[in-house]
């Protein structure tokens, strides 16, 4: 599977495709309010999924793909390697890019607890899970708009 070009290709989609969605999200997180960073990560996602093919761009999908053995270990170990390096560069040029004192560090917010921003973080994977596990099986067209519906979805109810 190492020699396949393939293989590497859909490496470096997800490297390109995590850097692309989290640039996005931060450079909209600059903006105040939730709205604008749901939005972005919505599009985004939708976008991604029509011009790459549908890379998860997300370790907690492919964590998902990878138990339900849609996904083989050493292509989920790949693609989780390729998501954190995307994230952290896409991280450094917004940090880079972006004033010092703009906030993008996302926090629970003053009505809430950990507990439940971890129960509705886990509810927005799960959902977003779903929506990837069936434009998956059935090769849907609509993907773009199911997965970014998907993450806008769950970013807004978040």
């Amino acid at each position: 599977e190492l020699r396949s070009s393939h293989f590497w290709q859909g490496v470096l989609a997800e490297l390109v495709a995590t850097l692309i969605f989290v640039g996005v999200v931060l450079g909209a997180s600059a903006a105040p309010g939730p709205l604008a960073p749901a939005l972005a990560g919505g599009l985004v996602a939708g976008g991604l999924a029509c011009t790459l093919g549908g890379p998860q761009a997300n370790p907690a999908l492919t964590l998902a793909l990878l138990c339900t053995r849609k996904l083989s270990p050493l292509r989920g170990a790949a693609g989780v390697l390729a998501q954190c390096t995307g994230a952290t560069l896409a991280s450094a040029a917004a940090r880079a890019a972006l004033p010092d004192d703009t906030g993008l560090v996302t926090r629970v917010s003053a009505v809430g607890t950990a507990g439940t921003a971890l129960a509705w973080e886990t509810f927005s994977t799960f959902q977003l899970a779903l929506a990837a596990f069936a434009v998956t099986e059935h090769a849907a067209p609509q993907a773009g708009l199911a997965l970014g519906s998907a993450v806008a979805a769950g970013a807004l109810a978040a």
